[in-house]
């Protein structure tokens, strides 16, 4: 039998290609995720454009029903929402009836992945942070707003400006962003966007950085394990999974 030990659902936008491949290859013995895809209409612009993610974003939270009912059918320990824009088009405390409504659907606990980040950043007691956004301008204002109302000082940011398909973005560049985003008094870094492939990179951040480096995949499993009452350190991705 599968998820032996915990099984994880994952409720995911329709284009994106880097959560499945992250979290499956995050996850530990015993642990299986189980995703399924949100939708939006095609009129709203290409999965990962720029044009019409707002309104992408707001498809996905009307259209959560059928998707959540039928990832509920796994019986999940937890079901994660993996579209931190969701919280941030939102608002810090605004976010918790979209949990809220995601359980009631599939009868299992759910996390949002903006709220995975931010158990992240408490565990680390973190205050001032750096934060890259892969996002257009609109959506990255969102999640600075999301971040200083959650009680985060920004010390450091950094946008990335040229791009056409988040999903198209590589580890390298995330390198780079992370990099960009870093300020001396920043005590953690924040990659944002669980489209943005981060997670083969974050060790070489934490060396070369000498700081905690959260990302937004990173976060949603740790804390999912954790909700499923699943610990032991996982190495490979960071010290946030080292201290599961």
């Amino acid at each position: 039998m599968f998820g032996w030990r915990a099984r994880i659902g994952v409720l995911l936008p329709p284009g994106n290609p880097t959560v499945e491949p992250e979290l499956c290859g995050m996850a530990p013995t015993g642990v299986s995720v189980h995703f399924a895809r949100m939708e939006a209409p095609p009129s709203l612009g290409p999965a990962g454009g720029a044009a019409g993610m707002e309104e992408r974003t707001r498809a996905y939270r009307e259209g959560l029903e059928g998707p959540a009912r039928a990832l509920g059918e796994v019986r999940p320990a937890v079901i994660v929402l993996a579209h931190t824009a969701s919280s941030y088009a939102l608002g810090f405390g605004n976010d918790q009836p979209l949990a809220d409504r995601i359980a009631s659907l599939s009868g299992a606990p759910a996390l949002l992945a903006a709220h995975a980040v931010r158990a992240a950043l408490q565990h680390f007691g973190i205050k001032r942070l750096a934060l890259g956004t892969p996002y257009p301008e609109a959506i990255s204002a969102q999640g600075k707003a999301y971040w200083d109302g959650a009680g985060f000082e920004i010390a450091g940011y950094h946008r990335l400006t040229d791009v056409k398909d988040i999903y198209a973005e590589s580890e390298e560049r995330a390198y780079l962003l992370a990099r960009q985003a870093d300020a001396r008094d920043a005590e953690a870094v924040l990659l944002s966007g669980t489209g943005l492939p981060t997670v083969a990179v974050l060790e070489m951040l934490e060396r070369d950085l000498g700081k905690p480096v959260i990302s937004s995949n990173q976060a949603c499993l740790w804390q999912a394990l954790r909700m499923a009452g699943v610990r032991g350190a996982i190495s490979g991705f960071g010290r946030l999974l080292r201290e599961l």
